[in-house]
């Protein structure tokens, strides 16, 4: 990536930042759950240390696994009305107006305590879910609508990396006392840089304000609105929408699903996430500190510290694949490459729970016993290769794929099936790792290389592409009418710019 290229799309990559901000309250959402749940003084707080033995073990799993996983209903019902109103009023005021559902739910969570007990975190955690569900879905769409073809997997792949920092700033504040309250500052930064961002072009194309649409679409270029390649790209923009407005009138839900070409984008989204979601990562994600309990490492301190380096080497290993390999490997290679690694890991794992278990006498907060350090190591390496593919290519896909028109639909399911599958696996997965110990790293294992390797052979690339070109990948346009409806828009849009009088002939005239 050139300095200039860096520069050109300085304004695309500060509407990345601030969308993003808000995967950032996503990771860091999902991640402070299990942790805050396994801290003493929580435990203390609503009785959990006063229980003994098994009593204890399930109390805590399930009041963990509830925290977690009540944000993810919430979110998926917050993914799907997410849709009707991005259409209606927006990216941008659409996320603006999420932010404020899920400060509400924070503001719950954070009074929380007293009398106003674990009633006020379930309910804060579904209000919470409710906005980032809703912001897991738009944000996506809304970066990739902006974004140069060149670069968009880059950018739109800073997803992932607000997910990772996110994550990684939750096992560490889990350390505090504030940890539900600490969502409040992360929301606000984001209303406020909100208000500094233009609204997506696409997105007022197909409102039919295309004056506008050229406007915001030369100020994220830092390009004249008569420069040949905005003139190019609005182009492309308005065939695709005129193409898809005369194909599809009367959008509504069942013509978004059934439309020429969009059903196998929707089974392309839903099954993506389905196999992301139990990839595993999720369950390491989400109770860091139990996993590594699991695996020998005793004691509080032990078990975040190892957590937090988990995070951290997560948050590297996406920001490198991002800015390095995103737009180099392609979707497909990189899904490809990233299955069979983490699903080798997990095998190696496994087999080393199996034949080095923990000893059941370990000293509480002693060092790991050398087994440990390497299953340790082995998921550090492990969460490396989820961030080189899985980790942020689902995301940077299902924006690619759909339409314009039906693209806040199609993010909405896609992010809706995401919560859901989330939901599942937040809820089991202390269940399963207490009933299979290291079959839980097979069945992970075989999921990455039977499941994922495989279905990243079978989907189409889309590196390099422009998001119009999707209707040409899939079918529902073919490509020569594509180039001549383009043509024709570029003509208008020459004359258009040449009957308008320049700021050169109005100061003549004056």
């Amino acid at each position: 990536m050139g300095k200039d290229m860096m520069f050109q799309n300085i304004r695309v990559y500060w509407l990345a930042f601030v969308v993003y901000w808000g995967i950032v309250l996503f990771g860091y959402d999902t991640g402070i759950g299990g942790g805050v749940v396994a801290q003493d003084y929580f435990r203390s707080h609503f009785g959990i240390t006063a229980l003994k033995g098994q009593a204890q073990v399930k109390k805590a799993n399930e009041i963990s696994s509830n925290v977690v996983s009540v944000l993810q209903a919430g979110a998926f019902f917050g993914a799907l009305g997410s849709a009707p109103l991005s259409a209606a009023v927006g990216r941008k005021w659409s996320l603006f107006i999420f932010t404020i559902i899920f400060s509400v739910g924070a503001i719950l969570q954070t009074v929380a305590g007293g009398s106003r007990g674990l009633g006020y975190i379930y309910g804060g955690r579904v209000v919470a879910g409710l906005g980032i569900g809703a912001i897991s879905a738009v944000s996506p769409a809304f970066v990739a609508e902006c974004s140069p073809k060149d670069v968009r997997g880059r950018i739109t792949g800073l997803f992932q990396i607000g997910v990772a920092i996110g994550v990684m700033l939750s096992y560490f504040i889990n350390l505090w006392r504030i940890p539900f309250g600490f969502q409040l500052v992360l929301v606000g930064l984001m209303a406020i840089g909100l208000l500094t961002i233009k609204e997506s072009p696409r997105w007022l194309a197909s409102k039919g304000r295309m004056a506008e649409a050229l406007a915001n679409l030369s100020y994220l270029r830092r390009r004249s609105p008569d420069d040949p390649t905005i003139r190019a790209e609005m182009a492309e923009i308005e065939a695709a929408i005129e193409e898809e407005r005369e194909a599809r009138a009367g959008l509504g839900w069942k013509e978004a699903f059934f439309g020429k070409g969009n059903l196998i984008r929707f089974v392309i989204a839903v099954v993506i996430f389905l196999l992301q979601q139990w990839s595993g990562q999720n369950s390491v994600g989400y109770y860091a500190p139990q996993i590594f309990t699991s695996i020998g490492y005793t004691g509080t301190s032990n078990s975040l510290l190892a957590s937090g380096i988990y995070g951290i080497v997560k948050v590297v290993a996406t920001a490198v694949f991002v800015f390095f390999l995103a737009d180099t490997l392609g979707r497909k290679l990189s899904l490809f490459i990233s299955a069979m690694g983490m699903g080798i890991l997990f095998f190696i794992i496994g087999a080393l729970l199996k034949s080095f278990p923990p000893p059941s006498n370990a000293r509480v907060g002693g060092d790991p016993p050398p087994a440990s350090k390497a299953m340790a190591a082995m998921l550090y390496i492990y969460v490396l290769m989820y961030s080189l593919g899985w980790g942020p290519i689902p995301w940077v896909y299902v924006a690619d794929i759909f339409p314009t028109r039906t693209r806040h639909y199609g993010l909405a399911v896609a992010s809706a099936s995401q919560w859901l599958f989330n939901f599942v696996v937040a809820k089991v997965t202390l269940t399963l790792e207490t009933n299979l110990g290291y079959k839980l790293f097979l069945m992970f294992g075989t999921i990455n290389i039977g499941g994922m390797a495989v279905f990243a052979l079978l989907i189409p690339e889309t590196k390099g592409r422009s998001l119009e070109e999707m209707d040409i990948i899939f079918g529902t346009v073919q490509e020569d009418q594509r180039r001549a409806d383009i043509a024709a828009r570029e003509r208008v849009l020459a004359m258009d710019a040449e009957e308008a009088p320049s700021d050169h002939d109005v100061d003549q005239k004056v």
